[in-house]
């Protein structure tokens, strides 16, 4: 018996219950039950979503705007924001969530920018379809999210990284952080890369259903971080219980990590996006402090 099923379960919200319902009901194991939680928990979690952002960053001194960034198959769009006149500058890889690059993900590369870093954003589903014009979170979790590979994630943060070395970055002091299953991929992308300095995933994914695109998650990797992560956590998130967080901190413990996991007792899934309902400004404006902090400790 897992801890979650030796705690008397509370009364369920209207919310809670609506979850359930998106359950299969035939018997399954405590992985695939991550792997349907997440997906309902997520899909709740993001609706609605609307374009408009409440924090709104310019780009007065800045180079701002799309770029295109050759991958091993094709070209992937992207949008860089670094400050004008700026070379060797360190580097920020942003991980966007389903939804690809949209304003919310620019402007967290203009608040990179302006904070003297070169942040870069590709769209990583792009092979499997263009997240960004897609309304229905189902469509896009059954489409692009399904179809898309960790080994392709990893390949093009690769060839985002080599882009901003030859554009401005500095690739001694490279970095990267992302958001919902951005922040899963930032926990992959900190095993994987062993030139990476530092890592910020927020409320990214930790245990899930192996398959054959996503054969491995945080928690299988934690002996193999090759750069210590911040992950950000919310307490309230339907879709990553304490439970899981506190089995990622047991395992990046017992691999003798310098990682660190914080969470935020009061806060949904997603506090960060202010383009949500889920935003709360303080645990976003604390996890932002927290990750500039972290990545100047780890020298980028």
């Amino acid at each position: 018996m897992n801890k979650s099923q030796e705690k008397k379960s509370p009364r369920k919200t209207d919310e809670q219950a609506q979850f359930d319902s998106l359950l299969p009901s035939e018997p399954f194991t405590r992985r695939s039950f991550i792997a349907t939680a997440v997906g309902a928990g997520f899909a709740l979690a993001t609706q609605p979503i609307s374009a408009q952002t409440v924090i709104k960053t310019d780009s007065e001194g800045l180079i701002a705007g799309d770029i295109k960034v050759p991958a091993a198959d094709r070209e992937l769009p992207g949008y860089r924001a670094m400050p004008a006149g700026g070379s060797k500058l360190p580097t920020v890889l942003v991980i966007h969530e389903i939804f690809g690059v949209h304003e919310y993900l620019r402007d967290v590369c203009r608040r990179l920018a302006k904070a003297g870093y070169l942040a870069i954003a590709v769209d990583m589903y792009i092979r499997h379809g263009e997240t960004a014009k897609m309304s229905n979170v189902q469509e896009i979790l059954a489409g692009p999210v399904a179809s898309a590979t960790d080994a392709e994630h990893m390949a093009d943060l690769d060839a985002a990284a080599a882009w901003a070395a030859k554009n401005g970055g500095d690739p001694q002091r490279l970095a990267v952080t992302g958001f919902c299953r951005g922040g899963r991929t930032t926990w992959l992308y900190a095993a994987h890369n062993p030139a990476l300095k530092a890592a910020v995933a927020w409320y990214g994914h930790l245990e899930m259903a192996p398959t054959a695109r996503q054969p491995k998650h945080p928690i299988d990797l934690a002996a193999q971080m090759k750069a210590p992560v911040l992950g950000l956590y919310a307490g309230k998130d339907q879709g990553i219980t304490l439970d899981q967080v506190e089995d990622m901190r047991e395992a990046l413990k017992k691999a003798g990590s310098k990682s660190q996991i914080h969470v935020y007792p009061d806060a949904p899934h997603a506090f960060h996006a202010d383009y949500r309902p889920t935003y709360r400004k303080e645990p976003a404006e604390d996890g932002w402090k927290r990750l500039l902090e972290w990545f100047r400790q780890n020298g980028v």
